[in-house]
């Protein structure tokens, strides 16, 4: 197992040799055969940092379970799932740099190879009796992971998340039942604030989406929305001069990853890191590091509540959608020109070769 942390440049692409045999699927898999393998070449978020301490914690990505974990050596992620009777590795507990496993007491190194059988201690354990172990990468708050490493894919850059001038807010995770792609594309729609979140901070009566320009990049897509629709809460709009025109940019990475930054008065920017990990074909946890360099001193409860409202109010829209899986072929739903940046997100899931249809 690799951990390494956010200050380091090693190329995280090549850190760590594939444990999963090829043509490998998760038992009960919900992707499509042709698309798990691709998805699973890119990296997630499976927890934040904070929240994995003494205990192993259960994490699932694209069907398959993990364990993750902290030792004094830092923080691992594994398959969950002791080779010996398969009993889930998140049921057991951490002793110094060794995972110990619930059932009989394996226990197992920060590099998933067995150390010591207890019912027979004399005995140095086989290879067979190792656990797949995945690299472990801290960023952003969060621990990332990639189940097919060695690709040239990157977890994408948040370089405000460690400028002193920012201050780093990471509000817990959201699950949503729901695809990863139909969040991803929600997010970065920006023709429903006047009607999904006119409670939050949009308004009915200023539903006009001007038109905005997209470029394809090297990383994925770019968007640059101008609007006079406030990014303040409802209680706040009072802040913003009359007439003051909103800067939000989008960049989008694919798979499941998109990044705004929004523009506020006197030079404040505002940098949203949307991460939508998939649980499932149909099941998202949405992490959402955010960094802002306005209002530092300010409550943390109140930029949680605040980013709860937004995305219970998206989920509300995405876990009634149908389809439940994002469509592919532009013929199928309809299309008007404020859906430019959907539509290009589109394209470039299935230039990667998806077709994001789910087995159930």
């Amino acid at each position: 197992m690799t951990n390494v942390n956010a200050s380091q440049t090693i190329p995280i692409q090549a850190m760590h040799s594939n444990v999963l045999p090829e043509g490998f699927l998760p038992r009960g898999c919900t992707f499509a055969a042709q698309d798990w393998p691709i998805l699973a070449k890119h990296w997630f978020p499976v927890a934040r940092a904070v929240d994995v301490q003494d205990q192993p914690l259960q994490a699932t990505l694209l069907d398959l379970e993990l364990v993750v974990y902290r030792t004094p050596g830092g923080i691992h992620v594994g398959r969950d799932l002791c080779p010996h009777r398969g009993v889930p590795l998140s049921m057991g507990c951490v002793e110094g740099e060794e995972l110990v496993c619930a059932y009989h007491g394996l226990r197992f190194g920060p590099d998933g190879q067995c150390r010591k059988i207890p019912a027979q201690p004399e005995l140095v354990p086989p290879a067979r009796f190792r656990v797949g172990m995945f690299p472990a990468v801290e960023r952003y708050g969060l621990v990332w992971t990639c189940l097919l490493p060695g690709a040239d894919t990157a977890i994408p850059p948040m370089p405000s998340w460690t400028d002193p001038a920012y201050q780093p807010i990471l509000p817990p995770p959201v699950d949503i039942a729901g695809s990863a792609g139909r969040q991803v594309e929600g997010f970065v729609d920006v023709a429903h604030f006047a009607f999904v979140h006119h409670e939050a901070f949009a308004d009915r009566d200023n539903p006009v989406v001007p038109a905005y320009n997209t470029e394809v990049t090297d990383f994925g897509l770019r968007s640059e929305y101008w609007s006079t629709v406030s990014n303040y809460p409802k209680s706040l709009q009072h802040l913003a001069p009359p007439g003051f025109q909103w800067l939000r940019s989008f960049e989008v990475h694919p798979p499941f990853t998109a990044q705004l930054t929004v523009h506020f008065p006197e030079e404040g920017r505002l940098h949203i890191l949307n991460a939508a990990s998939p649980v499932s074909a149909r099941k998202t946890r949405l992490f959402v590091p955010i960094a802002r360099n306005f209002d530092r001193n300010g409550s943390l409860e109140d930029v949680y509540a605040f980013n709860a409202q937004v995305f219970a109010e998206d989920q509300a829209i995405i876990e009634r959608q149908r389809p439940e899986d994002l469509p592919l072929d532009m013929q199928e739903e309809a299309h008007f020109a404020a859906d430019r940046t959907s539509a290009g997100y589109r394209r470039l899931l299935k230039g990667m070769g998806l077709g994001l249809a789910s087995t159930r």
